[in-house]
């Protein structure tokens, strides 16, 4: 249902933006499923400003966008992860130089389901329960006893492989190692949430801006010994200890309508409905 509903918006907002002689200027942009529906925003939003150019928006993952930018099907690629140094090599043999644009920042939070009586976990306990040779399969081996989790299983929700936010937990909180098999890996961000929300043995993790009132959301040990939540103050801060920048990637530098749509998207208007959607700006902006 939330692909089908976002392939409606991408279908609406090409209707809409159509110009006065029906000539329009088309931007392709796909990626991360973390920042797809503030992108929708974007293009729904810039299309009242300049009827002339539509964009159309589609998730998949970042790993798909930045295949897609490679290949020259897309014009922006959106990422919630840095592209890798092969990544960027594959781009440079095919004559594409990628440019990077941070354009906001988020906070990885982690989901619980709201009868879990955890408040607080740390970096090394969530390595233990999502990383291979990890110590927790249970959660009495936490010290908790959850209602209605009568098997005690720990079951844990991850995302796909191609996921920016699948390889940026892995990088922030696993490291080295490898994720532990036998996870239940999730399309999408909300579909975490769901999943997290109704079943009372899962823990899960994905992008602040999709938590709802159906998950619990612990603060995180820090090195310091302090625990901090998450929020898009503490994103910008640096004091929660998983946040982590989201991109947009162009092949080259951005010229012509897609230069404007990027330097639309970094202004205030852009970076409000960024903020407005539950992610912290990239830069100072005042929003009402």
């Amino acid at each position: 249902m939330n692909r089908m509903f976002g392939a409606l918006l991408v279908l609406l907002v090409a209707l809409a933006c159509g110009g006065a002689d029906g000539r329009r200027t088309v931007i392709q942009n796909k990626g991360s499923d973390t920042i797809v529906f503030v992108a929708l925003a974007w293009a729904e939003s810039y299309g009242d400003i300049n009827p002339s150019v539509a964009v159309a928006v589609s998730g998949g993952g970042s790993g798909t966008g930045i295949s897609a930018m490679v290949n020259g099907t897309v014009d922006i690629a959106n990422t919630s992860r840095a592209m890798t140094e092969s990544e960027i090599e594959e781009a440079r043999s095919r004559g594409i130089d990628p440019i990077e644009h941070v354009v906001g920042f988020d906070a990885l939070a982690i989901f619980l389901h709201p009868d879990n009586p955890l408040d607080a976990l740390s970096i090394s306990q969530l390595a233990e329960i999502y990383g291979e040779g990890g110590a927790y399969e249970t959660w009495s081996e936490l010290g908790v006893s959850i209602p209605g989790c009568s098997s005690d299983e720990i079951i844990r929700v991850s995302r796909q492989n191609n996921s920016g936010t699948y390889a940026y937990f892995k990088e922030a909180v696993l490291g080295q190692d490898e994720y532990k098999p036998g996870s239940l890996d999730m399309n999408g961000s909300s579909e975490v949430v769901d999943l997290v929300g109704n079943t009372p043995c899962a823990i899960g993790y994905s992008g602040l801006a999709y938590a709802t009132e159906i998950v619990e959301m612990p603060c995180i040990v820090t090195d310091r010994g302090d625990c901090v939540s998450p929020s898009a103050e503490s994103a910008i801060d640096g004091s929660y200890p998983i946040a982590r920048p989201l991109f947009m990637y162009t092949a080259g530098e951005p010229t012509g309508m897609i230069k404007e749509y990027m330097d639309w998207i970094l202004g205030e208007a852009g970076q409000c409905i960024l903020v407005d959607k539950g992610f912290a700006a990239a830069g100072s902006v005042s929003c009402a």
